[in-house]
């Protein structure tokens, strides 16, 4: 087991409740909560279904509280946190042991001699979750009794209950849930199960997270059946929540289908030689890139599309496209990159594609300038991955027109300069990947000429001239351009500091604030001419940023010191949108840095142990899968998204990209 924990971890409530488990459904829905059973977000839940997949995802079944009478005394397997900070009852204190089973969360409690274990998954392709005991060791049968506990609001909200009603009604082997007229039903369903009905608001739930976090910190939720079931020695009981009234119950069978599942996805990933060099722990992280990839429709045409992080985020334009390839062709699955490219291009304006995908009835929002520039390199790794010709030509005259309209200009003053350079940027508008904005405060505007979408532009236009030459249509034009975009680029390069300038021509002028955006000047394009075409300025560049901005977990935000440095991440919203590109490590940015690593140092073994300790952040933050940020000081305690996808990708690229340098050599 990659991940997996005794009494040291479980039976100690902080660690135990610090850490986090998350199972998904494959169209947006999931569930997720702590090891020790604690609620500390408003996000944890047995059933977050997406009721409009893959968005609308809507906090249905909370929790189960169960007890065990055995040999004639009772156990609590179940925690809570109240409001007026009591733990009661204690029920982590009877985990034995908690690991992950591939991807599915599997908890053991001791009761006496006995062994009960327990253990999530959801169905893919359906708002459906399944809880399984099974009794694994005992001199006598065993009393397992649970108590179900359901809400009806907004993953992000919270629930103060005051009269609500719900009704509950009693079925044949459960229960049915209706919060109110329009609501979707909820079914708690299980066979061979005594059933019984309740209507009891638990209120005050504390969620520590929350807390920490600066938001509403409590929580109601509805007590609404008991089921209770006597088990021998191997038997075992499972219990269904879902959105469907018919489903399978057969919870041998489902959890059949989810072992086949994952490992249909353990085979793509060992289809490529050098994945049988990589150490075992990636295929941890193979099972953790499949929980983002989720169903869209588009235009009542089936696609897909990419969960940027979980819990809160949705698919974003930017994030998919620099996941893409980590997620689907780093593990051997182009099949799914090419519907994410394609729902991606339904979307296509003036040149740009939307930052995030709207809610249903809204618009989409297009401010991004990066989003567009890391598509075209989401479609270059398919193209080396299949050479698909057929879809490429296809695309092709979108691309071209892409390229078009940042030429003559774009929305947000986006256009070419005269240099060849790209200038993007309005007062008021956040464009880059650090767009964090307070109000009308843009926390860090980079109005100009940013270091990384120049080098994405000329990564663009570099795979252009390859998209044109692969299916014979002219590259003249693109070449000439690209070579305009590398003189001009020359203008990053600082002399007095030994490395690139952030932003060029911005208000103030150029900005020499060291952060990581130029490393990728070094590690773009991955197969052409470089930008910064001395071999000593690549090396100070990848050197200065691995001096000041280098951690165990990512690449800080921001140099310590910069004077708006801010090593800790936490507080209230403002807080912690002030400081979300001010010094937090992101983990994304660890492909690209060993990427230019790599390329400069030519050592595989030395490169690879930058990513070494992503090993160990598996059995921290949410198990088994990698977080959106850390704190930039230390000891990097992980913040934001408890999975993200884009940090899980890019971590798979550079393994591969390492691999194949391994394999080459």
């Amino acid at each position: 087991m990659v991940v997996q924990f005794g009494r040291e971890i479980c039976g100690e409530l902080d660690s135990a409740s610090q850490r986090e488990w998350l199972v998904t459904n494959g169209i947006g829905g999931y569930a997720c909560g702590s090891i020790s059973g604690i609620l500390n977000r408003h996000y944890h839940g047995l059933l977050v279904a997406a009721l409009k997949p893959p968005l609308a995802r809507t906090l249905l079944f909370t929790k189960l509280d169960e007890s065990v009478d055995y040999v004639g005394k009772s156990w609590p397997l179940f925690s809570n946190r109240w409001s007026d900070g009591t733990i009661t009852p204690k029920g982590y204190q009877f985990i034995e042991q908690f690991c992950l089973d591939g991807a599915i969360p599997v908890w053991t409690f001791a009761c006496g001699d006995a062994l009960l274990e327990k253990r999530i998954w959801m169905e893919q392709g359906a708002n459906t979750t399944y809880i399984r005991y099974t009794l694994k060791r005992a001199s006598q049968p065993l009393s397992l009794s649970l108590k179900a506990l359901v809400n009806y609001r907004d993953q992000h909200g919270y629930t103060q209950s005051e009269d609500w009603q719900m009704q509950v009604n009693v079925l044949s082997q459960g229960v049915e849930i209706q919060a109110f007229e329009t609501a979707f039903p909820i079914y708690l369903l299980a066979t061979g199960a005594e059933v019984s009905t309740a209507h009891s608001w638990y209120c005050g739930y504390t969620l520590a997270t929350e807390q920490y976090r600066g938001l509403y910190p409590h929580d109601d939720h509805l007590h609404v059946a008991n089921f209770a079931v006597d088990l021998t020695m191997g038997q075992s009981f499972t219990l269904v929540a879902s959105t469907l009234s018919r489903v399978e119950l057969d919870g041998a069978a489902a959890l059949r289908r989810q072992r086949l599942h994952e490992q249909t996805l353990i085979g793509y990933w060992y289809t490529a030689p050098e994945s049988k060099q990589a150490p075992l722990w990636l295929e941890q992280l193979v099972l953790a890139a499949d929980q983002f990839i989720v169903e869209r429709t588009v235009a009542g045409i089936p696609g897909k599309t990419v969960i940027a992080g979980y819990p809160w985020f949705g698919d974003w334009g930017r994030d998919t496209m620099i996941a893409l390839p980590g997620l689907a062709i780093a593990t051997n699955r182009p099949d799914i990159a090419k519907p994410i490219l394609n729902t991606f291009a339904q979307y296509l304006d003036q040149g740009m594609l939307p930052n995030l995908f709207p809610e249903v009835g809204q618009e989409p929002e297009y401010n991004t300038v990066d989003a567009i520039l890391w598509y075209f390199e989401a479609v270059r790794a398919y193209y080396k991955a299949t050479r698909d010709n057929t879809f490429l030509k296809a695309l092709f005259p979108i691309l071209e027109e892409v390229i078009d309209w940042h030429q003559k200009g774009t929305r947000y003053n986006i256009h070419m300069d005269d240099d060849g350079l790209l200038y993007a940027g309005e007062p008021g508008v956040q464009l880059t990947w650090m767009d964090a904005k307070v109000g009308d405060w843009v926390i860090t505007p980079r109005m100009g000429k940013p270091v990384e979408i120049n080098a994405l532009w000329y990564n663009a236009l570099i795979s252009m001239v390859g998209f044109a030459q692969h299916i014979g249509r002219p590259n003249h034009h693109y070449a000439q351009l690209a070579e305009r975009v590398a003189k001009g680029f020359e203008q990053f390069w600082n002399p007095q500091t030994g490395y690139c300038y952030d932003v060029l021509n911005g208000p103030d002028g150029n900005d020499e604030t060291m952060r990581p955006n130029q490393i990728f000047a070094v590690s773009l394009p991955a197969t052409q001419t470089p930008l910064l075409s001395q071999p000593e300025q690549q090396q100070s560049v990848v050197d200065a940023v691995a001096q000041q901005l280098l951690t165990s977990h990512g690449l800080r935000s921001l140099s310590p010191q910069h004077p708006d440095y801010q090593g800790q991440y936490g507080g209230s919203p403002l807080q912690r949108d002030s400081a979300y590109h001010q010094g937090p490590v992101w983990g994304w940015l660890i492909g690209h840095f060993v990427q230019a690593h790599l390329k400069v140092y030519k050592n595989p073994d030395l490169a690879q142990s930058f990513l070494d300790p992503m090993a160990d952040h598996l059995n921290a933050g949410c198990v088994g899968t990698l977080s959106e940020i850390f704190d930039g000081a230390p000891p990097h305690s992980p913040r934001g998204a408890f999975a993200q996808a884009w940090t899980v990708a890019e971590v798979l690229r550079a393994y591969r990209l390492i691999g194949t340098e391994l394999s080459v050599n």
